[in-house]
This record gives C-alpha cells, sequence and structure tokens, in this order.
C-alpha cells in the first residue's frame, strides 16, 4: 500500500502505552496504536511498555497483540519499568480478565517477540535522538514512570524533541461541563461532583505514579512543550452507538480487524456503564492524545483542531498524599509558558480520521473476515 508520504516527511513518533492497564478503561491503547500506526502523517518510530493495571509483562503481550492484528507486527516493542518510581504496583485482573484485554478472543498471538536486549528509556533516548532536532513527539498514554525517567536521566531529550502528549488527569470544577461520572458522597453523605476515574479526584495514570507524573509536569525544560489530555477533553468522545457502527462496518463490512476493535470497545461500554453509569457510549481516551498531534499538519484537511481557549498555558502540580493523592492542580501560568490544556477538539474530524486509519489496517491485512 501507497503510505501517501515518506517516512522521512512523516512526524516520528514513540509511543509509551500499557495496553489493558486504564481501570475500567482496557482498551483505549489499541486504538492510539491503530492511529499512530497507520495515520499518514505519522511514523510510530517504536513502542514502550508501563506497568498497569495488568503485569507489565501482558502490557507487553497485548501490545505485540495489538500491532499483529493491525498488520503491523515489525514495529518495535520494548518493556519498559513494570513499578512506579516509589510505590507498589497496582493490578486489576479481576476487572481487565487475565490477559487485561478482556471483551475479546479475537487478538492473535504475536509473530515477534519484545526488545529486550536494550533498557526501553535507553532505547527512547537513542530512538528520538536518532531524528531531526524538533521533529519526534513522545506520546504517553499510560502512568509515566518511562516518561520521568527518560527526561530525567537525559534532559538532552527535552531539548530535542517537538513536544510530549499525554493523556492523563482531571481538572473538574467546570473546566469543560462534562461529566466523568455519577457523583460521590463524602464521610458527612454529602454529594459532589466527580472528578477522577480512580478516585473521585485522581484520573488513573496520574495516581498510578504521581511522584513520575509531579516530575514530568514541573520539568522547566519541558512545561512548554507538553500537551496534557486530560478526562475534561477525552469525555467529550463517546463511541456512540452511531460511531460504534460506523467503526464496525466501515465500507465494506465487518472485517475480522473491525470485529475485534468492536469487542473491545463493547465490552469497555458495558464496563463502563456499569460502574460509572454513563450510557452515551465510552469515551475513548487515549487515541486524542495521538490525535493532538495533527493539529498543525501543513495539511489542512487532514488537520484535527483542539481548541485552548485563546493560548491559555497552565502550572500543573500532583497531590502527592492524602484521599486525594494523584489529583491533578492546574493554576494559569503567569508567562504563558506551562502547560498546554485544550479544553475541545473537532469531533467529527477525530471519528472519520479514526476510521480511515481503520480503513487502511483493513488493506494491509487483506480484510480478512
Amino acid at each position: 500500500m501507497d503510505d501517501g508520504m515518506a517516512s522521512s516527511a512523516r512526524v516520528p513518533v514513540w509511543l509509551d502505552c500499557d495496553p489493558g492497564h486504564d481501570l475500567l478503561l482496557p482498551h483505549q491503547d489499541a486504538y492510539a496504536l491503530l492511529l499512530a500506526a497507520y495515520h499518514q502523517s505519522l511514523n510510530l518510530i517504536g513502542v514502550s511498555t508501563v506497568h498497569g493495571n495488568a503485569p507489565l509483562s501482558k502490557c507487553t503481550l497485548n501490545a505485540l497483540s495489538v500491532l499483529e492484528a493491525i498488520g503491523k507486527p515489525e514495529i518495535p516493542v520494548f518493556p519498559g519499568l513494570s513499578r512506579p518510581f516509589c510505590r507498589t504496583a497496582h493490578t486489576a485482573s479481576d476487572i481487565h480478565g487475565s490477559s487485561g484485554l478482556g471483551g475479546t478472543d479475537l487478538l492473535p498471538q504475536p509473530t515477534r517477540f519484545p526488545l529486550t536486549h536494550c533498557s526501553a528509556v535507553l532505547e527512547m533516548r537513542s530512538a528520538l535522538l536518532s531524528q531531526p532536532k524538533g521533529t519526534p513527539y513522545v506520546v504517553a498514554s499510560g502512568p509515566l514512570t518511562n516518561v520521568a525517567m527518560l527526561f530525567t536521566l537525559f534532559p538532552e531529550v527535552s531539548e530535542h524533541i517537538a513536544g510530549l502528549s499525554i493523556m492523563g488527569g482531571a481538572i473538574g470544577a467546570d473546566f469543560t461541563h462534562v461529566s466523568v461520572g455519577q457523583p460521590y458522597l463524602d464521610a458527612t453523605g454529602t454529594t459532589h461532583a466527580r472528578t477522577g476515574n480512580r478516585t473521585p479526584f485522581a484520573e488513573f495514570n496520574i495516581w498510578a505514579d504521581p511522584e513520575s507524573a509531579r516530575a514530568v509536569f514541573q520539568n522547566p525544560l519541558l512545561k512548554s512543550k507538553t500537551t496534557l489530555i486530560p478526562l475534561d477533553v477525552t469525555h467529550q468522545a463517546y463511541a456512540t452507538p452511531e460511531i460504534q457502527r460506523m467503526l464496525l462496518n466501515g465500507i465494506n463490512g465487518p472485517t475480522r480487524l473491525r470485529t475485534t476493535f468492536n469487542e473491545l470497545l463493547m465490552f469497555f461500554a458495558h464496563t463502563y456503564a456499569k460502574v460509572f453509569g454513563l450510557t452515551e457510549g465510552p469515551p475513548l481516551h487515549d487515541p486524542l492524545a495521538v490525535a493532538v498531534l495533527l493539529e498543525h499538519d501543513p495539511n489542512p484537511g487532514v488537520r484535527i483542531n483542539f481548541d485552548d481557549n485563546g493560548g491559555e498555558r497552565w502550572d500543573v502540580d500532583v497531590i502527592l498524599e492524602g484521599e486525594q493523592t494523584g489529583r491533578t492542580v492546574v493554576t494559569k501560568s503567569v508567562n504563558g509558558e506551562g502547560v498546554r490544556i485544550p479544553r475541545t477538539l473537532d469531533l467529527p474530524k477525530f471519528w472519520h480520521t479514526l476510521e480511515e486509519c481503520m480503513a487502511r489496517a483493513d488493506e494491509v491485512t487483506g480484510y480478512m473476515k
């Protein structure tokens, strides 16, 4: 298949992910991998896995299986760090199933093995520095342990990359006027709006390793290069029944690949409705951290616009102790050089782009039924 653009002209992307981890959101990374691997403006140069609600070995196997399913087994996968910086790792096999990717038995066994001859963090450094300065992006869709280690040990990478995109955190306080779930009761019986998905206050990725998250958000070399996609944004991207039908059927009807992804999505939808009481359809979180890289694409037909309310920038901190551990706290940057946190995006364009990538994957995998 013609990729439509030489790899040298595409944006180099390293995806740090944890397929099967997002508490109650087990299948987000499959869609992020699909988008990063098949968008014609992106060049997925490598994948690293990080601890999550499935053990690292299973997250790594899941990444390999997804890449096998979408016809991209050649993309290298490196197992990263298996536990948070200074906390106990958390797993949730009772929620996700023993593999961490419940909902389908159609994912193939990988034909390739993870690459373990080199530390994932060292490989990230090498791969990113091998790209022209100011071109590569890091997308982090899991806990920030690998990413914090990379940028702490190798500050030259912070200076070299074009940007860092993170799916994580939750702002609340009517940042975008969306609901992330049913209200919760405090110890006095008072009802409050929910902010997070792991606790009433915290989103899972940040909660899982808050020390690493704080290190990333407060890195002075990274602040102005970082875009944060919190739950306040991702909960606008509901995969409604109409969207589900579009992604399942495409133009030529359901294929094995589309059926696999649909089964993953429906498992997520049922769990999300049961736990959070949200029945509009499951929100797709992780792919948005990839999609934001397309905002400045030179082709207007490719761009996906994310609205940051006129260039708002934020200082981001993370609570490390107490019942609100993992909560992201934001204050508007006084010098305009903080983290970018969009408030909305062009949702029709996002869904159209995801469908285009699914169609390209169908073509590569031979429209298998």
